[in-house]
């Protein structure tokens, strides 16, 4: 049995409240007396029922966080950054992966409702968040990450700048005089996704010539099989933009050494060891993960302001493989 406050009392010769005030820092208690609670506190090996102190405030002091994947780089530094907020504010991070899928969504969501959760960081995989609605007038906190609920629910959001981010990668292929530029992204059911496609179409103008987009799930069959089809036609694309990480390294496998343009939006590990180095657009997923739980903490502290819509910035970085002039 794990020793209580009464044994500590007990055992340092005290009343019980006496040790409570010792556990809890507050005043009222000789410093000697102090003392001898102390070491029976270390003696015994007493530690403090943190759950029973945040239930008596009327907190679990958890967190609950959806993602889409865990072993996504970008996801998993986006988590790590909430886990630190929520660690820094004596709170537990409670998480899990969507998958995609809109219905784990809500089960994780649900789940995590269930048990009484203070607040959710959610990166939504679906567009009706109606069933958040019994617990938005419970009073729990709802902050969006990465991407904005669906309609007819306001709610704090952080996004990245997508639309401008992708426009940057075009015009930047464009002044080293590309004209015919592939792209290839994600499910256009995904805000990031079409958001990047409008930032891409909107650079091009009267240059979009949609035979150069492909949007599905990346696959490396996929890729080589749409690369191959654009490489047949008879203006074929001299550049390629890729719409997020995973779809920029399966298109530098799929290409196999073969020399081409490339900007990729998102960042990636060893992007700038490869021969030449891929330019990307990238974002700051810890950053993004930060400005969230930051955000939640201010609304459990009693924030009652309007929902607010934070829209980070992306940066360029330019390392060889997006200031490849076209062929020829």
């Amino acid at each position: 049995m794990r020793p209580t406050m009464k044994d500590v009392a007990s055992a340092a010769g005290v009343a019980l409240k006496t040790v409570s005030r010792v556990v809890n820092g507050e005043p009222g208690v000789h410093p000697a007396t102090a003392e001898r609670v102390r070491a029976a506190i270390e003696r015994l090996g007493y530690s403090r029922n943190e759950s029973a102190a945040v239930l008596r405030r009327g907190r679990t002091a958890t967190v609950g966080l959806v993602i889409e994947d865990v072993a996504d780089p970008f996801y998993s530094g986006l988590s790590r950054a909430v886990e630190d907020v929520v660690i820094e504010h004596g709170c537990l991070l409670l998480s899990g992966s969507s998958s995609e899928e809109p219905l784990r969504e809500r089960e994780l969501v649900e789940t995590f409702c269930a048990r009484r959760v203070d607040g959710l960081i959610v990166v939504p995989a679906g567009e009706d968040h109606s069933y958040l609605r019994p617990e938005l007038e419970a009073g729990t906190p709802v902050v969006f990450a990465d991407r904005p609920p669906g309609a007819g629910i306001e709610l704090d959001t952080v996004l990245a700048d997508n639309l401008g981010g992708a426009g940057e990668a075009i015009r930047h292929l464009m002044g080293h005089g590309h004209r015919r530029i592939a792209f290839l992204g994600d499910d256009p059911g995904i805000f990031t996704a079409a958001e990047r496609l409008n930032g891409y179409r909107q650079a091009l103008g009267g240059l979009f010539d949609q035979r150069l987009v492909s949007m599905r799930p990346p696959s490396l069959e996929g890729v080589r099989a749409d690369l191959a089809r654009m490489f047949a036609l008879d203006d074929p694309p001299s550049a390629l933009f890729t719409g997020n990480g995973r779809y920029t390294v399966t298109a530098l496998r799929a290409l196999a050494g073969r020399r081409m343009a490339l900007v990729g939006f998102d960042d990636f590990e060893l992007a700038d060891l490869l021969t030449p180095g891929v330019s990307v657009v990238a974002q700051d997923p810890a950053w993004m993960g930060r400005v969230a739980a930051e955000l939640l903490f201010r609304r459990l502290r009693g924030d009652a302001g309007p929902p607010e819509h934070i829209e980070l910035p992306v940066r360029l970085i330019a390392r060889g493989s997006g200031e490849l002039p076209p062929p020829g």
